[in-house]
């Protein structure tokens, strides 16, 4: 389910807007705002997976997380081994 859309005003370079356009007219895109939508929705997925990579290499550094992650691992070895077991036979 898509969330609620919000008209918003943006200021775009003239070159941006006309390729846009040009790319509407030959069908590549339905309309300028389609467009404008699917670029800033591939922009935010690539922030958000800069921020996840920021946060993991931060939790790299934390001992307490780095321990926490070996425990989990062992916890679940004899499990992932029977299903690495499953695989192979």
């Amino acid at each position: 389910m898509r969330s609620r859309l919000r008209n918003v005003t943006f200021s775009l370079p003239e070159d941006v807007v006309d390729k846009l356009r040009s790319y509407v007219e030959e069908d590549y895109i339905s309309s300028l705002n389609s467009g404008v939508r699917e670029a800033l929705e591939q922009y935010t997925i690539k922030m958000d997976r800069m921020k996840f990579k920021k946060a993991m290499e931060q939790a790299a550094q934390d001992p307490l997380f780095i321990k926490d992650v070996e425990d989990s691992m062992k916890d679940f070895e004899k499990a992932d081994y029977e299903i690495i077991r499953g695989i192979e036979e």
